[in-house]
């Protein structure tokens, strides 16, 4: 029998299959490291367009923090002008209520009875006469419990003593201005 040699051919077969595989194995390890840059590339432009993003963010969150001191103290403002506003209009609405008070201190003097002194603080009144007699500043007192215009009266001194041939009472009393609906309501 004849022998044939296979060995150079088996070594050229092997080497050709081990050329392949270096080329696929260079080709696969190319592709895998574009495929690998690419997506690298791609999240590091995804993340330098999210810092700009957080930028434009940062930058219009001061605008707006700039405008909402601002708006604070516009709303400061506004608190004061409100109450501003509202003195001016309770000094409107009770303007006539000074009016009526006199008007009333006067209409409820009974004979006899004379006011040396008033003074004011809020809606409570501090009186200051001279009477007559203890029953004129009784009188005076019922006077003015039946007031449109003044309530709530409460003698707190009261002392007599003669000037001449008279006998005088002073007095100090304390009484309580209502207000205009208060004083509407009752006069109905």
């Amino acid at each position: 029998m004849a022998r044939i040699n296979l060995l150079p051919w088996r070594d050229e077969l092997r080497k050709e299959r081990q050329t392949n595989f270096i080329i696929m194995l260079v080709v696969t390890l190319g592709i895998t490291g574009l495929a690998m840059g690419g997506v690298h590339a791609y999240y590091a432009d995804r993340i330098e367009y999210q810092n700009m993003r957080n930028a434009y963010l940062n930058k219009e969150i001061k605008k707006l923090d700039t405008q909402i001191k601002k708006i604070k103290t516009f709303e400061k403002e506004k608190k004061k002008l409100q109450a501003h506003l509202d003195i001016i209009q309770r000094l409107q609405s009770s303007r006539s209520e000074i009016v009526h008070l006199f008007d009333e201190l006067v209409r409820t003097l009974p004979e006899g009875v004379y006011l040396k002194s008033l003074s004011q603080k809020g809606n409570k009144l501090s009186l200051k006469g001279v009477a007559q007699s203890n029953a004129r500043v009784s009188s005076y007192m019922w006077n003015i419990e039946k007031s449109a215009w003044i309530s709530n009266p409460k003698l707190n001194v009261i002392s007599t003593s003669k000037k001449g041939r008279n006998r005088v009472s002073s007095f100090t009393l304390t009484a309580t201005q209502k207000h205009k609906k208060a004083a509407a309501g009752k006069k109905k």
